[in-house]
């Protein structure tokens, strides 16, 4: 369904294309699975804040490749490691933005996933209204395996939507849940075999039938009150930048990387 618009991809690292009155964003960087880096958030920012986004009647969040996302690309804090709290402060600020900015926007979020998500990319899947999944994807939150503190919405989130104890029981044991376990928890609302680009679409296109003005008047009822978002997300934020800065934390990102080298 969405060949046209893959022949259309560029190199962007974020494309925003149209099917009708449906918005389509898509994370465009499937060499390293999508891994998040503060040029593809900042093209996020813009883009969910553009008209173009904001004036569609839905909106598709998708992502090229194998993988939806896996989370903040450890090459990139390596790469900063004499700089990585400035880093590390600018990654997840922007990550949070762009959850802020899903949270916040005017028009129903359907999230189509694949493949891997791990560490902050799920925010993005939180911030949604319906999350479509494959059903090979898998989540995995890797903070205590790597050695950072959660970001992405992990602990200011999810405990609402699955329980606390789910919630701490998933983090401290690093599981990596299959989709048929995410739909159980209720994090998620659609499992398809292949085509879940094609699945989320459907929803939105069903959306984008109903009588605009109260579908965006609900999605802001719904989502009203931000400040407490903003203010855990904040923390988040501030306890990864200090956990990312301690040896712990550098060990375990030069010891990921290599086992990632000698797969």
């Amino acid at each position: 369904m969405l060949n046209r618009i893959r022949r259309a991809m560029s190199k962007e690292l974020v494309t925003l294309k149209h099917q009708g009155e449906v918005a389509i964003l898509s994370l465009n960087r499937p060499a390293r699975h999508n891994a998040l880096v503060p040029e593809l958030l900042s093209r996020l920012v813009s883009a969910l804040e553009s008209d173009d986004c904001r004036n569609a009647a839905a909106l598709v969040l998708r992502a090229e490749g194998r993988s939806f996302s896996t989370g903040g690309d450890l090459l990139g804090f390596q790469q900063h490691r004499d700089t990585i709290r400035d880093y590390a402060h600018q990654l997840v600020g922007l990550l949070n933005k762009v959850i802020i900015g899903l949270h916040s926007h005017p028009v129903p979020v359907i999230c189509a996933v694949q493949g891997q998500v791990t560490g902050g990319s799920l925010g993005l899947l939180l911030a949604a209204d319906r999350v479509v999944i494959s059903r090979a994807a898998t989540i995995t939150p890797w903070y205590a395996e790597v050695g950072f503190s959660p970001d992405g919405g992990w602990t200011a989130m999810l405990p609402r939507i699955i329980g606390r104890q789910n919630a701490a029981h998933w983090l401290f044991t690093n599981a990596s849940h299959d989709a048929q376990t995410c739909l159980a928890l209720g994090l998620v609302h659609h499992l398809v075999d292949e085509d879940c680009d094609g699945a989320a679409l459907s929803w939105a296109n069903r959306v984008a039938i109903m009588h605009s003005g109260s579908i965006r008047r609900s999605r802001r009822l719904l989502n009203s009150g931000v400040e407490w978002l903003t203010q855990r997300l904040e923390a988040e934020r501030e306890a990864f930048v200090a956990q990312v800065q301690t040896e712990q934390a550098m060990n375990g990102i030069d010891q990921f990387l290599r086992r990632q080298d000698h797969e």
